[in-house]
């Protein structure tokens, strides 16, 4: 199981990409090596991949700022703080839910993080996604960021799609299963593959495509 810690892993995994497919020498030549983009494992991480969905990647981090700010961040006090005061933190009323929810289950021991660190990537799938709130794209980011996951891919994502788009002159973006077919060749580094056409992207489009 390899695991993204370091920048040299980060070397060791981009190695591998630019030899299996030369687009990807392309894709840092102009974006340079992507960054680490390393969380810690909990419930704050977690939190804050939720916090970023559907918002601009400026928006998350001001959101998060005064959920953090106001001691948001941990499951206990999430169960104590009203739907009101969360709200006015900026959280969307599913999101509320989603953070009462997760915090639920990692408080009475229903989501055991750490279990998720040393699952199979299958089965700590089946883990995350079991709790309400989680669904595939945030549990893939959480083992990507927080668990350092080398081979993983959130083929969802939006701004891999475009970047792959733009990376391979295709006509379109890709949808979900074509990207993860795309992306079979570049395992066991899809994690890597992920960080760099991210990077591509900001470079492509101007802006940040994901907010860790």
């Amino acid at each position: 199981m390899r695991i993204i810690e370091t920048e040299d892993d980060l070397a060791e995994g981009v190695a591998h990409l630019v030899a299996v497919e030369p687009r990807f020498t392309k894709a840092v030549a102009l974006a340079g090596m992507p960054p680490l983009r390393r969380r810690p494992q909990g419930f704050s991480s977690l939190l804050q991949i939720i916090v970023g969905q559907q918002v601009s990647v400026a928006a998350a981090r001001s959101i998060w700022h005064r959920v953090a700010e106001a001691g948001a961040d941990m499951p206990g006090r999430v169960l104590a703080m009203e739907e009101d005061k969360l709200r006015a933190l900026g959280l969307s009323r599913p999101k509320v839910r989603y953070a009462k929810a997760i915090a639920e289950a990692v408080h009475h021991g229903t989501l055991d993080l750490d279990i998720c660190a040393v699952d199979t990537v299958e089965d700590a799938m089946k883990t995350l996604t079991a709790i309400k709130g989680i669904g595939p794209w945030t549990a893939e980011i959480y083992l990507m960021f927080c668990v350092g996951r080398a081979d993983i891919f959130a083929d969802k994502d939006l701004a891999l799609q475009e970047s792959a788009r733009l990376l391979f002159d295709l006509e379109e973006r890709p949808d979900p299963k074509t990207l993860s077919a795309m992306a079979v060749p570049w395992s066991p580094w899809r994690g890597v593959a992920a960080r760099v056409l991210w990077s591509y992207y900001r470079v492509a489009k101007g802006r940040e495509g994901v907010s860790a």
